[in-house]
């Protein structure tokens, strides 16, 4: 799966999600490459509303592509603080910038000492193998 750029800083789930860590208690959450490959080109994205809890490992959105719709699944616990507006005109960011313009949604952590327990990029790469 060297095909596929897998940013160093960041932590993974099983279900290509992405987790990036900030300056204080919020995360950026996105899919992988890997991810919007194997969706195509994405034409529609449904993010979780700001405000709303979501559940490590719960569906909180979808993302439809001309193939497919596949659930989003939240990487951790937490209260959704932003959404990423542009994706609601142009959800292809997804496919262009999966780490930068395409992120999805941020989250006020529940437990930021669980971002830990995610998948460093060793340990994902090695999943996708």
């Amino acid at each position: 799966m060297s095909d596929f750029d897998f940013p160093e800083d960041l932590r993974y789930t099983a279900e290509h999600e992405w987790v990036r860590v900030g300056d204080g208690p919020n995360v950026r959450v996105g899919v992988t490459a890997y991810a919007q490959d194997a969706l195509g080109d994405v034409v529609y994205v449904s993010a979780p509303a700001v405000g709303a809890s979501v559940s490590a490992g719960d569906a909180c959105g979808e993302i439809e592509s001309t193939k497919s719709v596949s659930d989003l699944y939240s990487p951790l616990s937490g209260v959704v603080t932003a959404v990423n507006a542009a994706l609601d005109t142009a959800p292809e960011l997804i496919n262009s910038d999966p780490y930068g313009e395409g992120w999805i949604f941020e989250l006020e952590l529940a437990d930021a000492a669980l971002v830990e327990d995610l998948m460093d990029v060793s340990a994902y790469r090695e999943n996708l193998a």
